[in-house]
């Protein structure tokens, strides 16, 4: 019996040659979810704050509101992918980001903006990188470490260059024009191309791509096929579990209040914001260099990484002033987000199988969405309060270390069980 080719481990090229349509589809998403992703919404909270007249907290507060709305929903929206085409989920998922950019750069008053966070949160953050993400786990198995890898491209592309955009046009145009034009974008480039992208037929896509266009998920399955409920029961997930909030919680209320703590630092908005390009170019770095090493040896195994680098960054982020350790730490938050990109989704699958992902995957993002939503609030008090970033720093990192510490319990628990540890 003959190997599709999308089952052959290649090499980066081949693969995405062979794959071109389905990849770039989902780079398209996950760049796309930038418009509803906490840093880039942080670039506008000085404008909003200043037209609204809200304070640290209550801009956190707002913000906190709107994600857990999002995260309430994200359960029944996010396990649609796995009963729907997914060209008309990605569809759907298009129109409702080109909608949530639009509303947000209409809202009237401060009570709106809940709402607006809500919906930029909700199809943003929650449906596009779910989709991205999601999509490729399914259709992609001896391969899936890269495939995913490709297409998280997609966030730091997002993370390196729209912010950068963003504060640009703010100071040009003003911030609802800003969002407006993001919606327009949705609309009128990234809605046509994902219909493109999964209608097309010119390039022949492999029997494993062929699925994503033309069969229910519900016929795609591998490895123990968990429901959400036997993941709920597995003492796995409650092991790991603190390690995969942690970067959405800290990560999430460093981002949103990034300028003021810029201001703190006594490092410029354009200065910061020009660093996420190392960002990027680390997280980049990071995720593609794991993508065949998880092929390899299994994501599980590699999963106690993940938070190394973002310890050392937040010490980091603490304890040094100079403009250069700005860099610095964006380096290694970037190392860390590009580990966890290519890392996490894997180990899901690894451990749940692929029948039920879409509604495990949403299920987590809904616990990791509801503790980003403490992040920005918890912060925002606590700068209020005038307590110092260097404790700040010196919780989180104890947070960590305790956090890493779980992971590798966990996994080597899960090695064992599986028979699969050296």
């Amino acid at each position: 019996m003959t190997t599709p080719a999308a089952e052959v481990p290649t090499g980066y090229l081949t693969f995405a040659r062979e794959n071109f349509r389905f990849l770039s589809f989902g780079f398209l998403m996950a760049l796309a979810s930038s418009f509803g992703q906490t840093f880039f919404i942080g670039v506008f909270g000085p404008e909003v704050q200043k037209e609204f007249d809200l304070s640290h907290a209550e801009w956190g507060t707002v913000y906190m509101l709107g994600t857990l709305l999002s995260a309430a929903v994200l359960p029944f929206t996010g396990r649609w992918i796995d009963r729907m085409p997914l060209l008309r989920y990605a569809t759907l998922v298009s129109i409702g980001l080109a909608i949530a950019c639009v509303g947000a750069a209409l809202c009237p008053a401060a009570g709106f903006l809940v709402v607006a966070i809500f919906m930029l949160r909700q199809m943003g953050q929650g449906l596009a990188s779910h989709t991205s993400i999601t999509a490729t786990v399914k259709y992609f198995r001896h391969n899936r470490g890269k495939a995913v890898a490709v297409v998280s491209l997609g966030f730091p592309a997002g993370r390196a260059f729209l912010p950068v955009v963003a504060v640009a046009l703010i100071a040009l145009l003003g911030w609802r024009e800003t969002y407006a034009l993001a919606g327009l974008l949705a609309l009128l480039l990234l809605l046509p191309a994902v219909i493109w992208l999964l209608r097309g037929r010119s390039d022949s896509p492999p029997p494993e791509v062929k699925q994503a266009f033309n069969v229910s998920t519900k016929q795609i399955s591998s490895g123990n096929n968990l429901t959400v409920a036997e993941v709920f029961r597995h003492p796995f997930f409650y092991a790991i579990l603190p390690g995969i909030l942690a970067p959405s919680i800290i990560e999430t209320a460093l981002f949103f209040h990034q300028l003021s703590i810029a201001s703190m630092k006594g490092w410029s908005a354009e200065w910061v914001t020009a660093g996420y390009a190392i960002f990027a170019i680390m997280t980049t770095l990071f995720s593609m260099v794991a993508g065949p090493i998880v092929d390899r040896a299994g994501a599980t195994r590699l999963m106690p990484l993940i938070l190394v680098p973002y310890v050392v960054g937040i010490l980091v982020l603490g304890f040094l002033d100079s403009a250069l350790w700005a860099w610095v730490y964006l380096a290694l938050s970037g190392a860390t987000s590009g580990l966890r990109q290519t890392i996490a989704p894997v180990m899901w699958t690894e451990f749940g199988g692929t029948r039920h992902i879409g509604a495990i995957r949403s299920m987590a993002a809904t616990i990791s969405v509801f503790a980003s939503a403490l992040g920005p609030p918890a912060m925002g008090w606590m700068m209020d309060a005038d307590i110092r970033l260097e404790s700040m720093a010196i919780g989180t990192v104890i947070y960590l270390t305790v956090a890493t510490g779980l992971i590798w319990i966990a996994c080597r628990a899960q090695l064992r069980e599986q028979n699969i540890t050296e």
